[in-house]
């Protein structure tokens, strides 16, 4: 009798041996990027994500990304099918997924967030409910679902790292996470440590959103994508102008500016309008075709940044995740070559594919009219 009660107990601590190290459940009380503090249970199991792009943060850090959600909002699947598509390859339930909307706040349904019975909302803004959609964090927090918030999108430079550790926190990856902080502080901290001991002159910088959609030019002046052109050692021509975080800059304010670097922001959302495409997939020939002729309109083809080849264009959903990293340092190059000789984010990438995604990203990311300056991975 003694033997098989052993026999079963060695079965049992076998098979828990194998299923690896099981976290144990604790109630936390975390602060959120919105200063909130959430008391909650972790790790959490069943995620409602807000905004399906920020599915890649969580594949930055949990093993089985797809396996957290209960529910998540449309926007990756929408407007960003490759990106979506390659996921979906690699985690198949990703299609089974609930929506609860379209991509948008406005379409993003309570109901049906509820009734995938989530532990935990994690909410970020952009194409999701946001720190101003207090009705709906109202709801779901009454019906007992914890709500927090990260952001990449709105304060990205201070915003990431705490939006990362508490992902960390939430999923039981403290660990893993600070891994990445690791990588991200290291190589953020390398630009801005030697533009302030260097102190070099900082180019004008037009930075163009969409590029190509629509006349010259929507710009960010220190929000979301435009946040990078400061701390890369640029200075953006928007930020004299703009009352708010995007605007217009009319045609004759940016020939009467003349900046000495242009840079358009481009993804597959502008396939269908006629603007720079760049992203997942696509093909650096075809970005830097599509680049030339953007700066070849009325407006833009007699600039300074033009005349002198110092052209470019960064992929626009660098704006809404934890690998704005990349931009930093392609924008850093940019703005100062020999400064920043020995900066490589192409490197910066395959070393991010290497250790942290689980799927490879592959396509243009960001990219020059002339062929020394292109990148492609």
């Amino acid at each position: 009798m003694r033997s098989t009660m052993a026999i079963v107990a060695a079965l049992v601590w076998g098979l828990l041996g194998a299923a690896g190290p099981v976290a144990a459940e604790t109630t936390v009380t975390v602060r959120d990027v919105a200063g909130r503090e959430v008391t909650l249970v972790t790790p959490v199991k069943r995620i409602l994500l807000g905004e399906g792009r920020q599915f890649l943060a969580l594949a930055l850090l949990h093993p089985d990304p797809e396996s957290l959600l209960a529910a998540w909002s449309g926007d990756m699947r929408r407007q960003d099918k490759v990106l979506y598509q390659q996921y979906l390859a690699k985690f198949p339930g990703l299609g089974r997924v609930p929506l609860v909307s379209t991509g948008s706040p406005d379409t993003f349904s309570v109901e049906q967030a509820l009734a995938a019975a989530p532990e935990v909302a994690i909410l970020s803004g952009g194409f999701g409910p946001s720190q101003r959609s207090d009705d709906v964090v109202r709801k779901l927090e009454s019906a007992g679902v914890p709500v927090v918030f990260i952001d990449f999108v709105e304060q990205p430079l201070r915003n990431t790292v705490p939006s990362i550790r508490l992902l960390g926190q939430l999923l039981g990856r403290e660990a893993r996470a600070e891994e990445f902080i690791g990588f991200y502080q290291s190589h953020m901290d390398r630009i801005t440590n030697r533009l302030a001991a260097a102190k070099p002159a900082l180019p004008n910088v037009l930075m163009h959103a969409h590029a190509g959609h629509q006349d010259c030019c929507n710009s960010p002046g220190r929000a979301t994508i435009g946040a990078f052109v400061d701390v890369a050692g640029g200075h953006n021509i928007a930020t004299d102008v703009l009352k708010r975080p995007v605007g217009h800059l009319s045609r004759e304010y940016v020939i009467s500016r003349n900046p000495d670097v242009y840079v358009g922001t481009g993804g597959m959302h502008l396939e269908a309008l006629g603007g720079l495409v760049m992203g997942p997939g696509v093909d650096a020939a075809r970005s830097r075709r599509l680049l030339a002729s953007v700066v070849s309109k009325p407006g833009l083809a007699g600039l300074s940044a033009v005349r002198n080849g110092r052209v470019h264009g960064i992929w626009h959903l660098f704006n809404n995740m934890p690998l704005n990293v990349l931009a930093v340092e392609a924008m850093a190059k940019w703005f100062h070559p020999e400064l920043f000789a020995d900066v490589d984010p192409d490197a910066s990438l395959r070393e991010l594919n290497e250790r942290f995604l689980p799927v490879p990203m592959q396509g243009t990311f960001w990219v020059s009219v002339d062929d020394v300056g292109a990148r492609s991975r």
